[in-house]
């Protein structure tokens, strides 16, 4: 009998589960990345919408239309209600456009905090392949409107206001989806490092949305949204045609085999919540027990926190409130330095390609070519916050060291990346993973840890931490008048406050040496 070729081998050296797995894995990691991809066309796009125009300048018609030539060739500062000039869009083309294109991020992100509070109430309520294909379908829609507006020359703010804050709302059906979905195919074995390479997501949809934004963006910036609203929308069809909710729905397993350690810490758990779901008392707990249980930056269980169905059965989730996710140990903590993290990282986001071409005076295709090495130095930040949190077991302890360290990166990013483009390339890649490393570490597997056993898309303190990212770019706008530097030092602040959050999980973990302690070997130089 002939040996199977190669490929054969490989392919059949999986089981059935394990393919199914991988392929839940890709499919939300492309879900989401495409919902990223939708949301970074705006960020390139306002290099064309504003640009800056001296005094006496005689700019070029954006338009060949005979009868607007002459008007065109007035100077700027005389031309007030002109719309067909080269110096921007109205009405971005004024003097206070920071202010305007502030407004439009802030009204999406708004609508994004306040939209993902609800998503949970109404998500939990809805098949997840609908729901999601839902958004994605509204996302792309509203995204390539805002660039309907180049075709139909709309110069209205509220038009391109409302097309945010629409967008925004719908945008929130992404997240809660797919982490419900990826939280019932995985277990918690490996956690920080599947969720630190499946979170590099975010930075891989940057990455694309600058990529095609920017392809578009000195011809014709409508196409930067209506592409990338059409590539959401496709990937919705695929969502609705691909998606399997859950693995008992086609007979798999639903969790990964998990490391002993990790296997003795959840039943120590479950043996606790089950304890006190039956009212039993129990004496002290053993200090092994509550190194355990904090372990993944949590204090030993109260009653309040408690939401479970005893017995063998691991499928009973329970939806659990606002008020009941701010009770659980560690959620405050962590919500409040997301907070200020995502003020960081949306800020980055929003307003670093129009940085690149204030600073290094580039157009804005090459600027957000260029930005898009802040989200590859995030894809590796993220993995490696993964993996370090994994090795040592210390969450929080991991977060505070890379923002400890990301404040001083980001003041000698303000520093030299005037003095050129080799220097900002340097210090692209380095901020990006130490800026994005603690806010994928927080959104994937921390969340995931604090809430283990709820059902995901519950109401959680989204709202709290979401605002940051709707007041970065807020504040950013605001800022950047009076000069780049201040909106730098406005980024270091945050940074401080979200570490300072953190020192009382960091004290936990450090004072409880936990099992990990005295077996795991120091992490190796590469």
């Amino acid at each position: 009998m002939a040996r199977l070729p190669a490929g054969i081998r490989l392919i059949i050296s999986f089981s059935r589960d394990q393919w199914y797995r991988a392929f839940i894995f890709m499919l939300t990691f492309l879900l989401y990345a495409s919902f990223h991809l939708s949301r970074k066309p705006i960020s390139i796009v306002k290099g064309e919408l504003h640009k800056q125009c001296a005094a006496g300048d005689e700019p070029e018609p954006r338009f060949s239309d005979p009868s607007s030539s002459t008007k065109n060739r007035i100077p700027h500062q005389l031309q007030d209600n002109e719309t067909e000039i080269d110096c921007g869009w109205a009405p971005f083309d004024k003097s206070n456009y920071q202010q305007l294109l502030g407004a439009l991020d802030y009204s999406f992100l708004c609508a994004y905090a306040i939209g993902m509070y609800l998503s949970g109430i109404i998500g939990e309520r809805l098949p997840i392949r609908y729901y999601l294909t839902f958004g994605m379908l509204a996302s792309g829609a509203f995204t390539a409107l805002f660039g309907l507006g180049y075709f139909y020359n709309i110069h209205s703010l509220g038009f391109y206001v409302v097309t945010q804050i629409i967008n925004g709302l719908v945008q929130t059906t992404g997240w809660p989806s797919v982490v419900t979905c990826l939280s019932n195919w995985f277990g918690k074995g490996r956690r920080g490092l599947i969720m630190g390479i499946w979170n590099s997501h975010t930075s891989v949809g940057n990455i694309l949305g600058s990529l095609i934004a920017g392809y578009w963006v000195s011809t014709c910036w409508g196409l930067s949204f209506i592409v990338p609203g059409a590539i959401v929308a496709a990937m919705g069809i695929v969502c609705f045609l691909f998606l399997i909710e859950h693995p008992k729905d086609i007979r798999c397993s639903s969790t990964l085999p998990t490391h002993p350690r990790v296997s003795e810490n959840s039943i120590n758990r479950f043996r606790l919540q089950k304890q006190t779901a039956h009212g039993e008392k129990s004496g002290p707990l053993d200090p092994e027990l509550q190194c355990l249980l904090l372990s993944d930056g949590k204090s030993p269980l109260h009653p309040s926190h408690v939401v479970v169905i005893p017995g063998d059965s691991s499928s009973g989730m329970a939806a659990i409130s606002f008020t009941g996710a701010l009770r659980i140990p560690g959620v405050i903590e962590f919500s409040l330095c997301l907070l200020f993290a995502k003020l960081v990282s949306y800020t980055f986001l929003f307003w670093l390609p129009l940085y690149i071409t204030s600073v290094d005076h580039l157009d804005a295709k090459k600027a957000g070519e260029l930005s898009t090495l802040f989200d590859v130095g995030g894809i590796f930040g993220g993995i490696l916050a993964g993996v370090v949190s994994d090795r040592l077991e210390k969450r929080a302890s991991t977060c505070g060291l890379m923002l400890l360290l990301a404040a001083p990166t980001l003041y000698v990013f303000s520093s030299v990346s005037r003095m050129g483009l080799e220097a900002t390339v340097a210090m692209l890649l380095l901020s990006g993973a130490l800026v994005s490393g603690p806010y994928a570490l927080i959104t994937t597997a921390v969340s995931a840890d604090l809430v283990s056993g709820h059902h995901a898309l519950s109401p959680s303190p989204a709202l709290v931490s979401l605002s940051g990212a709707a007041l970065g770019p807020l504040l950013a706008g605001l800022i950047s008048p009076s000069g780049w530097s201040n909106v730098f030092y406005m980024l270091m602040f945050a940074d401080a406050c979200a570490l300072l959050f953190l020192i009382r999980l960091i004290h936990k973990e450090l004072s409880c040496p936990g099992p990990a302690a005295g077996n795991q070997a120091p992490l190796k130089e590469h």
